[in-house]
């Protein structure tokens, strides 16, 4: 493969998780990048000069060199492969099957039901999603309590070390946090706030990967000021 020398370029959105997944992963590996913050409300993902990075007009898009790459899981396996040090997704192949395990199982159980959640929060359409919000809560919470299981004897999911399965569901997980303390979610009962109570490993994990350094640099601006509602 041919050396290259230019940095990784970031296309994001404040708030977008699956953008938010590269940008931990280029600060747990203390790669220098170039970031550019886009505004999806102003048309900025549909531009032309956008769609030629990606035509589906999401993001994450990491472009390096003369590589554009999108989809998060691939960029991380990207810059996994291009920044092996520390590497996120293992150095032995049972610590790799680890973390791709926890990552499928994210994926697999806990990635639906959590949108099911936080998308109509978000949307303003809490109330007519009523039920489906119970049920997908449910699975939720047990969903969270085998991560918490996880945690008892380990402060990383998968590894000794901060790993991509960390990465990847962090995130998510702040996403759904996030939704538990807007004023529709009094309604359901989140009771996920405060997590420290609710899940006292969890929140000690989620206070790990917000100690990585450069990680302020990660968090969606607009998001700030809820900071003190996920502690």
């Amino acid at each position: 493969m041919a050396t290259i020398k230019a940095k990784p370029e970031i296309y994001w959105i404040s708030g977008s998780p699956y953008a938010w997944r590269v940008m931990l992963a280029l600060e747990a590996k203390k790669v220098a990048y170039d970031s550019h913050l886009l505004d999806a409300s102003r048309g900025e993902l549909k531009t032309p000069e956008f769609l030629r990075l990606n035509p589906r007009g999401k993001v994450p898009v990491l472009v390096h060199g003369d590589y554009v790459l999108t989809e998060s899981l691939a960029i991380l396996a990207y810059l996994d492969r291009r920044f092996p040090s520390p590497p996120i997704f293992g150095e032995h192949a049972y610590e790799t099957a680890q973390i791709w395990r926890l990552i499928s199982e994210y994926l697999s159980y806990l990635h639906e039901p959590l949108n099911r959640v936080t998308t109509p929060i978000f949307a303003g359409k809490a109330a007519e999603k009523a039920e489906d919000i119970h049920a997908a809560l449910r699975t939720v919470r047990a969903e969270l309590a085998r991560l918490e299981e996880n945690l008892t004897l380990a402060t990383w999911l998968a590894s000794e070390s901060i790993s991509a399965a960390d990465i990847a569901i962090y995130p998510f997980v702040r996403l759904l946090l996030r939704a538990a303390a807007k004023p529709a979610a009094a309604a359901f009962g989140f009771g996920l706030l405060p997590l420290r109570e609710a899940y006292p490993r969890l929140a000690a994990w989620a206070q790990e990967v917000e100690r990585i350094p450069g990680y302020e640099r990660t968090f969606p601006p607009h998001w700030k000021e809820l900071l003190k509602d996920a502690a």
